[in-house]
Order: C-alpha cells, then structure tokens, then sequence
C-alpha cells in the first residue's frame, strides 16, 4: 500500500490496464458464465452495501430474495420450494449434501452420483468427510441405473442426479433416480446450475425439477444462463425442513439463525438476479435460450460440413466435437484468439454457445475451425 493514496483517476487507470488483459467474452466458448443483463448490472450496483448475512438490517432484500426462490421455484416445478441465493453451484451442492449428511446421521455416509459430477462434489467429500461413490454412464452420458443401484448399501445417504452435465449438456434420467431414491428412503439432490435456466425453455420437454416426485433440492445458477451477476446460485429444497440441518445460532446479529454456508452474503446478486428474472420473464428467457439453441445447431451443421460430428446431439447449448488432433487444433484456435475446453472421457472439444455469442462470430469460428483442421 502506498504511504499517499493515489487520485481517483490514477487509480481507475490501474484497473483499466488491469482489465485489459482479462479475455474478453467475445471469442470464449469455454465458459459457462456470460456478460450479466445491463438492468442485473444496475440492479447489483443499486444494492451493493446490502449484506443477506445479517438480513435483519436489510428486509428489503431479503423480500426480494424471498420473491427470486419463489420464482426459480416455479420455474423448477414447485412455487412453494424454499431456499437462498448462494456464491453459485458449488456452495449449493455442498449444502445440499450437508443437509443430507445432518439428516442421515450415520457414522460413514456416502453419496451415489454420476461419472459426470461437476469437482464440486470431489470438494465435498473431502470438506464433509462424505465418501463419493461414482456411477457410470451410458453411451449417451447419463448416469447408467444398474451401476448406481450396485453402489447403493445400508451408508448410502443421498443419490445425484445432473440436469445438464457440464460437460455434455446431458439430462440424467431424474424419474428413475426418483424411484430409486424413494424406494431406499435417500435424499435425491439435482445440479441444474446450468440447466436451470436453460431446460424449462427448450422446445423439448425434460422431467428433472420438482415435479417429480422424490427430488428433494435443486441447484440452478443465475449467474449462468439466468443472466445475472456474478456471484449468484441458488439451492432450492421442497421442504422447509431441510434448511433446519444447516441452522447455527447467530447471537450478535438481528436474527436469530443462519442457514448460509457463507457468512456474509451479497445481497447486489439477490438485486440483479430479482431485477433480470422480473425484466426477462418467461418470454425473454425463451427467447434467449432459442437463439442460443439456433447457434448450436448451427454450429453442429458447420462442423459437420468438415468431416467432425458431435459425440451426442446436443441436449442444450453444450456441444462436444469429435475433433481429430484435439490438442492441435486447440492451440491453432488459441492463437486466433478463440477459446475452448475439453471433455475428459472421452476427450473432445467442449464449446459452450453463450448468450454474448453474436453470430458473426459463430460464423467466423466455424471458418477457423476449418482452417485450423485443414
């Protein structure tokens, strides 16, 4: 720190230069986060000093917060589902398997989930002590039903289901996971942080919320496709219940309990994730989502065109080529400026078609794809 502050525009100079070397989104298709909707900006700005973790002092956000759950709620096929908004995917998923853990109370708990698990989950078996049992997949990449019913024994606490693998995009059969879930009395969680704000508004129709029955929470982001500002997830559970199992007493604050894994909590995302839903609607997220899914399959034909399909037909804007010299052509991509990422079995080209996607973009990376594989 220096001994004399610096001028506000000696200061904004610095950070200007220092953001001038962040990637721009315009060539990123790698990432699973987007540029936030202009009103999400404005609404995070408007509540920037606003701390959930002692909601006492700021009611007024946390009634936004309370008309967000109910929305994702309706949204993921129950209004009447509780919860907050968390730093994002993975703070949901540990508390939902924290929960589970704090119900169960058996002394060697383990949870049964997909091959295709987010690393949230690797964090949570070394943060809970919750043993991790991993369960393959079919050629489709959902979670294949003999593996996790062989996994399943009497330390079995809760089962996974992923709507919307970060990988492939792919949907787990969450009916079957239900049954298998209510047969065994466990806990059936489902990551939908990226998912969430995109399979209620697909053409095609997908069961993986709270309509069925035997789901008992949901992560979903709106930090991702929900368009808000970063950071922002949510847990969602069906029952209030399952809030208790995270409570601690918090004496010197204006309230009485805290259920967050956080202590302080950004109400600036509560805002802008209130603001974007409100401002969006149903209509807008469709229409996003759309054009989204226009530009993928896009994608897919220009691809095609080249000789390299896609390892499954995209489920939602979440495509895996089959590119040959996969290592190659990445570092040809890189140095035009693109940016990809890769699945890890088998390895392909992932490539995430984001709302800040134009498509004279698209179009341009599918001619550099071109090149580079020539």
């Amino acid at each position: 720190m220096n001994q004399k502050g610096l001028t506000e525009k000696e200061v904004l100079a610095l950070l200007n230069n220092a953001l001038q070397k962040d990637t721009s989104y315009e060539k990123v298709l790698s990432a699973m986060c987007t540029r936030p909707h202009p009103i999400a900006v404005k609404a995070h700005m408007q509540f920037i000093a606003s701390n959930m973790g002692d909601f006492g002092l700021f009611t007024g956000t946390r009634e936004l917060e309370e008309k967000v759950i109910r929305m994702m709620g309706g949204m993921l096929g129950d209004r009447n589902a509780c919860g907050y908004i968390t730093t994002g995917g993975t703070e949901s998923n540990i508390q939902a398997l924290r929960t589970a853990r704090n119900l169960s109370k058996k002394r060697h708990p383990n949870v049964v989930v997909p091959d295709s698990a987010h690393f949230s989950f690797d964090k949570i078996a070394n943060l809970l002590g919750i043993e991790i049992r991993k369960a393959s997949l079919d050629s489709e990449f959902k979670v294949e039903m003999d593996s996790v019913n062989a996994l399943i024994d009497d330390n079995t606490i809760a089962l996974v289901g992923i709507a919307g693998s970060t990988e492939f995009g792919q949907v787990d059969p969450i009916g079957r996971l239900a049954e298998v879930a209510l047969s065994n009395n466990l806990f059936l969680h489902v990551d939908a942080a990226f998912g969430g704000f995109v399979i209620p508004f697909l053409d095609k129709k997908y069961d993986f919320d709270f309509s069925i029955k035997g789901v008992t929470s949901i992560t979903s982001d709106p930090h991702k496709m929900g368009l808000s500002t970063i950071p922002a997830g949510g847990l969602l559970f069906r029952e209030k219940a399952c809030l208790l199992p995270l409570e601690i007493d918090t004496p010197y604050l204006t309230i009485r309990a805290q259920h967050s894994l956080t202590g302080t909590r950004s109400g600036a995302a509560v805002a802008a994730a209130y603001a974007v839903m409100m401002h969006l609607g149903s209509e807008g997220y469709r229409e996003i989502v759309g054009r989204c899914m226009k530009m993928t399959r896009r994608l897919v034909s220009g691809a095609e065109e080249f000789g390299v399909e896609p390892l499954i037909e995209p489920v939602m804007n979440i495509v895996a080529l089959d590119v040959p010299d996969l290592d190659g052509v990445r570092k040809k991509l890189r140095q035009k400026g693109w940016s990809t990422s890769i699945t890890r079995n088998p390895r392909a080209m992932r490539l995430i078609i984001m709302p800040h996607l134009s498509e004279e973009a698209l179009e341009l990376f599918i001619s550099d794809l071109g090149e580079c594989l020539r």
